[in-house]
């Protein structure tokens, strides 16, 4: 609005198709809430009229969808910075499935019930005001710029009623009465801005989500993706525990007695078949074991980040170093810990696997409540994340904990991937080697 060239931007009409489609959703919106209204009032007694009535109900929620893709029209006079972002839906996602659940959530929202109020206000206020604004901000001006194509045509060429308002009977008038209309075309475009405007902003404020509602919504979403990641790393260690005290021990016990059997049977085909079933279960407890490993190591759980990275260089064919600068008698909570190790375990396999380094080094570092960890290799560089290497995942585990993951592999390497994550340190923690 304040801009020079206000008038010759696209910004009047826009506001004039705001405004218009307005006029025509709000007659539309009245029309069919006195026309469902009274068919459900009418045949409330034989209850066929209660879904009716229920409809009228939920009359708000189309009315208010048609509101908010309108308002993107009007979207950059409203929020200049988020010209291309949706505007935003107050609604929650229903909690169940179905249209149950639907209903059940819609009705139990105050959204839902302020979007009803806009639909009456919307029927029975706003689409008069959107009509009266668009009448006075073009239609008037354009009716009084068109006197002499009137006069020319409908008066032929003797006289010419201007917007019912007036009649002008000579040409000189004719053209004085274009000129007026110009001008009042040039105002009009502020007119229509200004309607379209004040009228976009109350359908934001009524259909929108609060900005504090939204803070709710992310506090709450953060917190509770804490405690999914807290509960995953809770059911990780007990899927590990439960298989190396349950089948781990098992398999133990049948290799043991296989090779027993072994050694007690004569030669013949009764041997090779227990030597058979001996190697088999011996491959199986070794598979099992490196499962275990990968879900969550003991000597993690044990021991702490420091001793479970240096289990994982020793179990690394390409050498490694590890260097960790940790305060001493502290441990990072689990999450972190978990986190930092899959990290780190996951890229010395890459190493292993794609890079061609010939040694890998580990260091990380705790400052200022936050740790890093950078794993560094000599191999051929030119790593892409999106070439199925897991460090999608890796950084999306990151990003669960508020962490920062970031990759640097330039060809010929070499390749650096630094992970960053809040690390708050408890005042003390016991060692559990001690």
């Amino acid at each position: 609005m304040a801009r020079r060239d206000h008038a010759r931007s696209c910004w009047p009409w826009r506001s004039a198709a705001y405004l218009l489609t307005g006029a025509v959703a709000g007659l539309v919106a009245l029309v069919a809430l006195v026309v469902t209204a009274a068919a459900g009032a009418a045949l409330t007694l034989v209850l066929v009229g209660l879904p009716l009535l229920a409809a009228v109900a939920l009359a708000g929620l189309p009315v208010a969808a048609l509101e908010r893709r309108r308002l993107r029209l009007m979207q950059p006079v409203l929020d200049p910075e988020r010209e291309r972002e949706p505007v935003r839906n107050p609604h929650r996602t229903p909690d169940a499935h179905g249209p149950w659940g639907w209903l059940r959530t819609r009705v139990r929202e105050r959204a839902t019930w302020r979007e009803l109020g806009h639909a009456v206000l919307f029927a029975t206020v706003l689409w008069p005001l959107d009509a009266l604004a668009l009448s006075v901000g073009l239609l008037l001006p354009l009716a009084v710029l068109a006197t002499p194509l009137l006069m020319a045509t409908v008066g032929d060429g003797d006289e010419a009623r201007v917007a019912k308002l007036w009649t002008v009977t000579s040409w000189p008038g004719a053209w004085a009465s274009a000129l007026l209309g110009a001008v009042l075309l040039v105002i009009g475009t502020y007119v229509l801005g200004l309607a379209a405007g004040a009228r976009a902003a109350l359908a934001r404020l009524l259909l929108t989500a609060p900005a504090a509602e939204l803070d709710a919504r992310v506090t709450e979403l953060t917190r509770s993706r804490a405690r999914l990641v807290d509960a995953f790393e809770a059911e990780r260690r007990r899927i590990e525990r439960d298989l190396h005290d349950g089948a781990q021990q098992r398999l133990v016990a049948l290799t043991m007695t296989l090779g027993l059997a072994r050694l007690d049977a004569p030669p013949g085909p009764l041997a090779d078949q227990l030597a058979k079933a001996h190697d088999e279960a011996t491959r199986t407890l070794s598979e099992l074991r490196e499962l275990i490993h990968g879900i969550h190591p003991q000597v993690l759980t044990d021991y702490g980040l420091e001793a479970a990275l240096t289990d994982a260089a020793d179990r690394s064919p390409v050498p490694v170093d590890v260097h960790l600068d940790l305060p001493e008698g502290h441990r990072p909570p689990r999450a972190v810990e978990s986190a930092a190790y899959f990290v780190a375990s996951e890229a010395l396999t890459n190493i292993a696997r794609h890079s061609g380094a010939t040694r890998a080094t580990v260091t990380g570092t705790h400052e200022a409540g936050r740790l890093t960890l950078l794993v560094r290799d000599d191999g051929r560089g030119g790593a892409d994340p999106g070439g199925g290497t897991g460090l999608t995942g890796l950084a999306d585990r990151v990003s669960v904990l508020d962490g920062r993951l970031t990759l640097t592999s330039p060809p010929g390497g070499p390749t650096e991937l630094r992970v960053e994550l809040p690390c708050p340190l408890p005042p003390s923690a016991p060692d559990p080697s001690a």
